[in-house]
């Protein structure tokens, strides 16, 4: 009879449970910190070290300034707040209106297009003033709106965005809300549309979508989807439309532009 104690190294049962909760351990930390990581082509994922600091959620280098990694395009800048066209002037009203004739061939006279180009009346001023700042700085591009952006003051996309809020918008013609526009997809992490862009709640510089032409909603939402749109702070329309499929594209903007559920 072996009188070993248990918890003792001349106990060949207690030796033999080190040895191998020390495997398994060995083991688990080869294949977790080491081995998967190495798998990974990222370059903070490239050797040994790299590998294992990645793994355990440590800098690679203690107190050593790193450079941020910029994108290869450019995205876009603006700060928008809440109010800030809450003290816009008649004067302001009416210096837009002038700069506005320049747009009517487009977005028509009184900012109804009778085109696929988006109906500018009544669209928040935060998002007119967005997108201007945006086609002028190439985090938006577009073949007509880029060159008619490029000589703009801020005062002027101010002047614009003040004139076509002012301006009545379109009567919603309500149908079915389509369920993609109420409440989404949450298990594909796409919240309802009308969180945003009207309907249950607006979040400022999210446009206001009802009267909008279906084919221009359409193309919007496919090129956030391909990523040729991507002056979406914090990627969120990217990320959303790409996991939209395409019935849920046309439902979305068939609806907005207030026609029957295609």
């Amino acid at each position: 009879m072996n009188e070993a104690p248990l918890f003792s190294l001349r106990n060949p049962w207690f030796r033999a449970g080190v040895g191998a909760t020390a495997g398994a351990f060995i083991v688990s930390a080869a294949i977790g910190f080491v081995w998967l990581p190495s798998a990974q082509r990222d370059a903070q994922f490239q050797g040994v070290w790299n590998a294992i600091c990645s793994a355990a959620g440590v800098p690679q280098q203690w107190l050593s300034a790193q450079s941020p990694v910029e994108p290869n395009y450019h995205v876009s800048t603006v700060e928008l707040t809440p109010h800030m066209f809450d003290n816009a002037t008649s004067l302001s009203v009416g210096r837009g209106a002038t700069l506005a004739l320049r747009c009517t061939m487009c977005h028509g006279p009184q900012g109804m297009s009778e085109a696929n180009s988006p109906n500018l009346a009544g669209q928040y001023a935060t998002v007119v003033y967005k997108e201007l700042s945006d086609f002028q700085s190439g985090a938006r591009q577009n073949a007509v709106m880029s060159p008619m952006a490029r000589d703009l003051s801020d005062q002027d996309m101010r002047d614009l965005a003040a004139y076509y809020a002012s301006l009545p918008r379109a009567a919603a013609i309500r149908g079915e809300m389509p369920g993609i526009v109420a409440h989404g997809a949450p298990l594909r992490n796409i919240p309802a549309c009308a969180a945003c862009h009207g309907g249950v709640d607006h979040k400022t510089g999210s446009p206001w979508l009802d009267g909008l032409p279906a084919a221009y909603t359409k193309a919007q939402l496919t090129a956030f989807a391909s990523g040729a749109r991507r002056n979406d702070i914090s990627e969120q329309m990217r990320n959303i439309a790409r996991n939209m499929t395409p019935d849920e594209i046309d439902a979305a903007a068939a609806w907005y532009a207030g026609q029957p559920k295609p």
